[in-house]
Formats: C-alpha cells, structure tokens, sequence
C-alpha cells in the first residue's frame, strides 16, 4: 500500500476531488498554503494499493493544470516606495509524495 501526498492548487482541487473519488478512491482533503506567492494550496492524502499509483497520479495530472499568472512584485526591502513592474509566474500543476505504508487500519 502506498499514501500519496499531492499539493494542488486551491483552484484545481474541487475538480481534482471530484474525479478522485468518482473513481472510486477515499482521499482526505488539507487546507494548506506556502510556496513562492505563499498562496492557498490543498494537500490531498490518497492511500491507494501499489497497482493503482499510476491511475491516481493520472487523475491528478489531468485536472492540475500549469497557467501563467501576472502579479505585482513586491519590494525587495520594507519600507521601499519604488514602483515595481508586473511579473509573469507560473501556478497551478501539482507536487506528489509516493510513500510507502508499512501498516493501514480503517477504524
């Protein structure tokens, strides 16, 4: 058995909830942020058996998508009044953790 630890972004996970346990999987669901723009992420905790990995990550693939994002950029010191130019980053897609589980008992 295997538990999957998957970041998303917060726009992406209804969707990625959706699918996940449409399919048939049980996953629990985090409220969590950080990052480079310390925005909201999810962090989904999927345990799956080892023959389905690859069907979940697949799942989380589909509906994780990568978009480009203009914000504006902070100053590099506080206190700092210069005008910053707007950057392009990219967000979205998702991070995924394979781990191994010695032991799994549902109560």
């Amino acid at each position: 058995m295997k538990l999957l630890i998957a970041i998303i972004n917060n726009d992406d996970c209804p969707t990625v909830l959706s699918e996940i346990t449409r399919e048939g999987f049980s996953v629990t669901k985090l409220s969590t942020s950080g990052g480079f723009l310390r925005a909201g992420n999810s962090t989904l905790l999927i345990g799956v058996e080892d023959d389905k990995v690859d069907s979940v990550i697949g799942i989380i693939g589909r509906f994780s998508s990568k978009r480009t994002e203009t914000i504006q950029a902070t100053p590099a010191y506080p206190g700092e009044f210069m005008m910053t130019m707007p950057v392009e980053v990219k967000v979205g897609g998702a991070t995924v953790f394979v781990l191994d589980v010695e032991k799994f008992i549902k109560l």
